[in-house]
């Protein structure tokens, strides 16, 4: 049953995390990426706040949902 119960918590920040990083994408020039994480769960992370990804987290990116501003007039 244990098992049953991480799967059901983690599917459910998951979802959570893909939530967050589709409203964020709306408003943002930058990449928003759902990341996996062995004590959270899953957290999304906007691209925008590090210069390049670092390799510790680009390896435990799971989703990315492209940002949606245009910066072309």
């Amino acid at each position: 049953m244990t098992t049953l119960s991480t799967l059901d918590m983690n599917a459910h920040s998951y979802f959570e995390a893909l939530a967050v990083a589709e409203r964020r994408a709306q408003h943002s020039f930058f990449d928003q990426h759902v990341v996996e994480d062995e004590d959270l769960g899953y957290f999304a992370l906007d691209e925008g706040d590090y210069n390049a990804l670092p390799a510790h987290l680009a390896s435990r990116v799971v989703h990315t949902v492209h940002g949606a501003m245009l910066d072309e007039y």
